[in-house]
């Protein structure tokens, strides 16, 4: 791996394909250069050594299942983390259907009217509020569907009436996978900070093309082929031609956000559907593609447009970025360059 410093900041050159591209415990993030904490929950380790489920899929189940809406029957802690949220049963479920104990805690009680709740820390309760329990209980749901990924990726297929939700979680199950930590919350500006470039607080400015519509995200005017960043740990959702946004690329974060950039005018080299990003990491470049066919393009001004979207569950809804990019602008910047092939 190559580190230069340029007009203060941090390039990271990464290796070949083959190579390998970072220090084994350290990863770049969007501040100042530090290794990634290694940690994952003790009840993550525990339920999937018992249930013999992998800890990445059990953690990205439950970002999803604290990130979305909560379904009928689900009752979730208030002002709590992600972690202590989590993916919850619906009450009735964890007691047993026939229970007339609703919010039953007693484990041999739960265990009689075939109820999902497990004493997952051995102290006697099963509390859907204690993470050892709550994810026990998921872990032995899972594995129910069969000892493979594939087999417990098709519990969650079955569970979720959008197989969208059951491709996400395990897409986000591959992001876990790959850094072997729940702390993927690092967040980068989306623009190489030494290229020129200028922004402003566009959100909800009226746009004809396609239909009256307001502009959902901020539009951040550069010169074409400023390198566009990962703002992320996450993965390359969607990538490809959208009539209104031209070449984009959609990232979902670790925590089940998603970042839409628009009117690139390439892709960074080996990008692809499915690929797994870090802060910093040059994706694409800046251009004005869109409003028209395939390769349409120079009907306006080259700038990036950055879009943010939260997921309900069955819907997405955009959210003004301009707040977030002026606190990620003052951070110091690590820039990740595309691999380069090998020769």
């Amino acid at each position: 791996m190559n580190v230069r410093h340029q007009a203060g900041t941090l390039i990271l050159a990464l290796a070949p394909l083959g190579a390998s591209c970072l220090p084994a415990a350290a990863a770049p993030l969007a501040s100042p250069p530090q290794a990634v904490v290694q940690t994952v929950p003790d009840w993550y380790r525990r339920a999937g050594q018992t249930y013999h489920v992998d800890w990445p899929l059990l953690a990205a189940l439950d970002v999803y299942g604290a990130t979305v809406r909560a379904p009928e029957g689900v009752v979730r802690p208030k002002k709590s983390p992600v972690w202590m949220v989590g993916y919850r049963f619906a009450g009735v479920a964890w007691s047993g259907l026939q229970n007339p104990h609703l919010g039953d805690q007693n484990p041999a009680r739960i265990a009689l009217f075939y109820g999902r709740g497990r004493d997952g820390d051995h102290d006697g309760r099963a509390d859907q509020d204690n993470p050892y329990d709550r994810t026990a209980a998921i872990a032995a749901w899972l594995r129910e569907g069969g000892p493979t990924l594939e087999e417990q990726g098709n519990v969650l297929f079955h569970q979720f009436s959008d197989p969208i939700a059951a491709e996400r979680i395990l897409a986000l199950r591959n992001v876990y996978q790959k850094f072997q930590t729940v702390e993927l919350g690092e967040r980068a500006f989306p623009l190489h900070k030494r290229y020129n470039y200028s922004y402003a607080s566009t959100w909800g400015e009226g746009r004809s093309f396609g239909g009256r519509r307001i502009h959902e995200g901020t539009d951040m005017f550069a010169g074409y082929g400023t390198p566009v960043l990962s703002t992320c740990y996450g993965y390359v959702e969607l990538i490809g031609w959208n009539r209104l946004g031209g070449w984009r690329i959609g990232l979902r974060s670790a925590d089940n956000t998603y970042f839409y950039y628009a009117h690139l005018s390439s892709y960074a080299r080996g990008v692809r559907q499915g690929d797994i990003v870090r802060p910093g990491q040059v994706i694409g470049y800046v251009g004005s593609s869109g409003y028209g066919k395939p390769g349409t393009s120079g009907k306006f001004p080259p700038h990036l447009h950055f879009g943010i979207y939260k997921d309900t569950g069955t819907r997405e809804w955009a959210f003004d970025p301009y707040p977030l990019l002026r606190q990620w602008e003052k951070r110091p910047q690590v820039v990740i360059l595309p691999i380069r092939s090998a020769r």
